[in-house]
Order: C-alpha cells, then sequence, then structure tokens
C-alpha cells in the first residue's frame, strides 16, 4: 500500500493559496457534508470542540474519500498525545500557543522518529501506518508530516522571528482571537491595531522563507491578509456557519410581527 501523500504540505511549499474551514461539530457526518463543498482543507478543531481521539479518527475516515486535506488542532503540547494523533493517521498538526523557539523545537521533535525525535514506534497498532500495510512508511513519515505553529500572544510575536527559524516548522498560523486578548483588545479581533499587528507579522514570517497563514472569519479582511502574505486561511467553524444560516432562513419565512412559532407544528 502506497503512504498517503500530505496535499496540505506540498501545497504550501508550492505557495499556492488555500482557504479552509475550522470543524467543532465532532461529527463524522458534518465533517462528510463539509467535505463536499470544495474547501481546499478542513481542520478538526479538539482545543475549543468536543472532539476526542476517536472522534478524530472517525472524522477522519469521513473525509479520506474526498479530496481535502485535513488537519487537526490538539489541545496542548502533549507529546504522547501528538504520538497518538500522528498514529491515527494526522498528517498535518496546527499546534496551538506557541510562543518560543523552544517550544517549536520541542514540537518537531515530538513529531519525528528517532534520532531527529521522541516519536514512539507502534505502527502495528496505527490508522497513520494503516497497520503496517505502508510497506515503506518509516521512510516516507517523517517527510509527509507537516507541522503548523499557532502565533497568538505578544510573547510570541516578540519571538516570531527566532519561532518561523525553527527547522522542521513547515508555516506558521496567527490567531486574531487570542492575539486580540493579549494586546488588550478582547472580543476584538479586527480592531485596526490587531490587524496591523497581523499583517506585520504574515510579512515577517513570508520573509523567513515559511508559509503563513489566518484565521480569517471577517471576508473583508482576507484580501488585506493575503496581499500581506496569507498563503493559507481559516475562514471560519462549522458551528458558526450552521448558526449564521438557520438565522438567516428564519429570518426569511418567520412573520415580522415579533410572533413566536416555537413549538408549532409542521
Amino acid at each position: 500500500m502506497q503512504m498517503p501523500v500530505n496535499a496540505f504540505k506540498q501545497a504550501l511549499a508550492g505557495q499556492h493559496t488555500q482557504l479552509g474551514l475550522f470543524l467543532g461539530m465532532g461529527h463524522p457526518v458534518s465533517a462528510e457534508i463539509l467535505a463536499t463543498c470544495g474547501f481546499d482543507f478542513l481542520l478538526i478543531d479538539a482545543e475549543h470542540g468536543l472532539t476526542d481521539l476517536r472522534g478524530i479518527q472517525a472524522q477522519l475516515q469521513a473525509i479520506a474519500a474526498y479530496p481535502s486535506p485535513c488537519l487537526v488542532r490538539p489541545p496542548n503540547h502533549d507529546a504522547s498525545l501528538i504520538k497518538q494523533l500522528l498514529g491515527v493517521g494526522v498528517q498535518t498538526l496546527l499546534m496551538p500557543m506557541v510562543e518560543t523557539a523552544e517550544q517549536a523545537q520541542q514540537l518537531v521533535r515530538a513529531t519525528r522518529y528517532p534520532p531527529r525525535g521522541i516519536r514512539g514506534v507502534g505502527t502495528g497498532l496505527e490508522r497513520g501506518a494503516r497497520w503496517n500495510a505502508v510497506s515503506d512508511y518509516f521512510s516516507q513519515a517523517d517527510a509527509q508530516t507537516c507541522l503548523v505553529v499557532q502565533i497568538e500572544s505578544r510573547t510570541a510575536l516578540d519571538n516570531l522571528d527566532a519561532i518561523a527559524q525553527v527547522e522542521g516548522v513547515d508555516a506558521v498560523f496567527l490567531g486574531p482571537s487570542d492575539l486580540a486578548a493579549s494586546l488588550g483588545y478582547l472580543g476584538q479581533p479586527g480592531h485596526p491595531e490587531v490587524k496591523q499587528a497581523i499583517e506585520t507579522a504574515l510579512q515577517r514570517i513570508r520573509q523567513h522563507g515559511k508559509a503563513a497563514g489566518v484565521f480569517c472569519a471577517d471576508p473583508a479582511l482576507a484580501e488585506g491578509y493575503r496581499k500581506s502574505g496569507a498563503s493559507f486561511m481559516a475562514l471560519g467553524a462549522d458551528t458558526a456557519l450552521l448558526r449564521s444560516a438557520a438565522l438567516q432562513l428564519l429570518s426569511k419565512v418567520r412573520p415580522q410581527t415579533g410572533t413566536s412559532t416555537a413549538g408549532a407544528g409542521y
């Protein structure tokens, strides 16, 4: 059996613009529905969503039949959890709250086999190696693994140049919500000072030869971020899209009288 190719990592290397979506609902059916929509990538969010390890594997299996690559954001930097995520078949990890080059270096080591890293060997039990059906898995695993580190604080911005220079880090992703909070603008990810900090950071990342990305739920900001160097953007989350679509539908049909139809039959 052939080793699955990491199409997301290939696209980063080719500097192709990629547009994606966060998955927070934690269900393989909703993940599969969104895999039919043509996003360049989907990202399972296990940091803020409900998804556990079994749920991640189920979503990966549901998405596997479609061309959208799937990333995963774990809740922390635990090397044991990283080992399990790689084991269930995650090829691209988005690691939250990276603030120093030393943290980035430790994450690189957690995603690589010895002697370059500390990843444990257990392929006979792991979907990532297709339970040893991929005969040359060890010779290709590191090359197909993609590490994206997320910048979300003032400290991380101060250390951005050092972080971006860490060998083994494939891309740097900016999280506007936490970054806004750290800069003193909690709940204002579109604040002009936050926007300026992000655009400057995107430029700095690209100057170090790394792919740069950003979470951008506001379409009005997307073009500016792209011009500043963002080659991949997450355009929102499934939960927000569901709520927005439901509210729009209801507003088009409900009489504008203020009368609720809650509890009414079909």
